[in-house]
């Protein structure tokens, strides 16, 4: 990487490289579908350049963002924690998915207007940037980034996929701001091999997200929060997970399934700072909590919630160091559920060891605690301990507990 001296130079001329790099090991300690000890390692390097182009170039509050990203490793939920039939709903290494390959992730251009009160931003990049964006320290997917993404992720497509998209934002107080976003709905921006693809061949409709945003700071202390309430809507055409399309049981007909013009959610998302320690709103408690709703015709996850809190500097000779504890809830349709009995009454099977058996899924259950070394400005380290509860929302399988470790690094 560029040195310090050369590298704060281009900074003051409007020219920032980073290099980051997550790294993400699990391990089960007991339970799951296979309580066979084993360790997982998955990983993320992340390169990128931000431009500020009114130093560059003299062009008023513009910036231009462009990353590229490299995934690669093995999961863990995949080979211990989940009946391989049903699937973890949830992951216990998060940097894990959407294939392990080179991606364009971000390349776009950011321009502000009257005063900074509209902010517009077109190219390349996903939603969750913008819109039910959240903090990703844990390692759980179920405490990491945007929670709409991860349980609507057929038409949401979450960091390190990109499409093409605009979105445009409006402070219209000091503390608060609205927002639109329009997603390109391309399936086929999935695909591992199309990871630099700028082609729109295989669109299928358009994503969009509208957000209210509210960023208080409370009581003398000016304790930061964040709340957001968000609708999104698709216009993608999207199959029923149940009826066919006379409005029967496709499992029974065979047919196939009833097709809507549409799928749709919402969510409201909390994060408030409670406490500060010795006077410094940087240190302190912070509470979170989550809920997502989703279209019960189209979406295999209909609801969502999680909750936690995070100490930020717990003790002064550590005064970097965090803190965080987490649970979650990922409640599967009812209507899939439903679908699942009618598969396995048309079999004719209700041994759960069947290889034929469809397993029944209901509710996944998620729990992290972790704590933040901070050991440099570079580099954290984020050793935790997680329990999932009915991996897939499937009874039959044990509860499982897993040792972990987050890498995590910044140059």
């Amino acid at each position: 990487m560029i040195g310090g001296g050369k590298r704060t130079e281009l900074q003051a001329r409007g020219i920032d490289f980073n290099l980051d790099y997550v790294g993400e090991v699990a391990t089960n300690l007991d339970g799951g579908y296979n309580d066979d000890q084993v360790g997982r390692y998955s990983d993320q390097f992340a390169l990128g350049m931000h431009l500020d182009l009114e130093k560059v170039f003299g062009w008023n509050a513009a910036q231009l963002q462009v990353t590229v990203t490299e995934r690669s490793g093995e999961n863990l939920s995949n080979a211990r924690i989940a009946d391989p039939r049903a699937g973890q709903l949830s992951s216990v290494q998060e940097i894990w998915g959407r294939g392990q390959t080179w991606r364009l992730t971000q390349l776009w251009y950011q321009q502000a207007y009257f005063d900074g009160a509209l902010d517009v931003k077109l190219g390349r990049f996903g939603p969750g940037e913008d819109f039910n964006s959240f903090p990703c320290d844990f390692q759980n997917l179920a405490f990491c980034g945007s929670q709409v993404g991860n349980w609507a992720g057929s038409i949401w497509y979450n960091w390190p996929v990109s499409q093409w998209a605009a979105r445009a934002r409006y402070s219209f107080a000091p503390d608060w701001f609205v927002q639109v976003g329009a997603y390109e709905q391309n399936p086929s921006v999935l695909d591992r091999r199309r990871g630099f693809t700028f082609s729109t061949e295989g669109r299928a409709g358009t994503l969009v997200p509208i957000e209210l945003v509210w960023h208080p700071r409370l009581g003398t202390a000016a304790l930061p929060g964040e709340y957001r309430l968000g609708y999104y809507y698709s216009t993608a055409r999207a199959d029923d997970v149940f009826k066919d399309v006379d409005g029967l049981p496709q499992t029974v007909t065979g047919n196939p399934f009833q097709s809507h013009d549409r799928k749709h959610g919402a969510w409201v998302e909390v994060q408030q700072q409670l406490t500060a320690r010795g006077g410094d709103a940087t240190r302190g408690l912070r509470v979170f909590a989550t809920y997502t709703a989703h279209d019960k015709a189209t979406n295999v996850v209909d609801n969502y919630q999680q909750v936690g809190l995070v100490y930020a500097g717990p003790f002064d000779a550590r005064p970097q160091d965090d803190l965080g504890i987490g649970v979650a809830r990922i409640h599967v349709n009812a209507e899939v559920r439903r679908r699942q009995m009618l598969l396995n009454a048309v079999n004719g099977v209700e041994d759960y060891l069947d290889p034929l058996y469809q397993p029944l899924q209901d509710t996944e259950y998620n729990a992290e605690v972790y704590y933040g070394v901070h050991v440099a400005p570079w580099l954290t380290i984020r050793p935790n301990l997680q329990y999932v509860r009915h991996p897939g929302g499937v009874t039959e399988v044990d509860g499982a507990f897993v040792a972990g470790i987050k890498v995590q690094t910044s140059f």
